[in-house]
């Protein structure tokens, strides 16, 4: 079980690790959002149903549950309501004829 519970630990830290660099290295806000969105969703909700798991039956793997349900309905909204936002604001999506005109890229 110790080894069921490590997995899930370290898939949910490989995941939020993605999340991390698709936030440094996408292009623009629509991509990083999605990619942050998706990614650090699913990160967290492996680590915490290895927390969990690791507790066993008990108040506090309860409460990690009931935390794990927030963050399956707050975190997709947020990003979609950011991203609305942002559409509404006028902001641009990033499109491939751009890359010698951005500083961000790193080119």
């Amino acid at each position: 079980m110790n080894w069921f519970v490590a997995g899930l630990i370290v898939a949910g830290g490989v995941f939020l690790l993605v999340s991390c660099i698709g936030l440094l290295r996408l292009p623009d806000v629509y991509s990083r959002a999605h990619a942050v969105g998706k990614a650090e969703t699913l990160g967290s909700m492996l680590v915490l149903v290895g927390l969990a798991v690791y507790n066993g039956a008990d108040l506090t793997s309860l409460k990690i549950l009931l935390i794990l349900g927030i963050i399956f309905i707050t975190n997709p909204t947020a990003t979609h309501a950011l991203m609305r936002s942002a559409f509404r604001s006028g902001m641009t999506i990033w499109r491939a004829s751009e890359r010698g005109h951005n500083d961000d890229l790193g080119s």
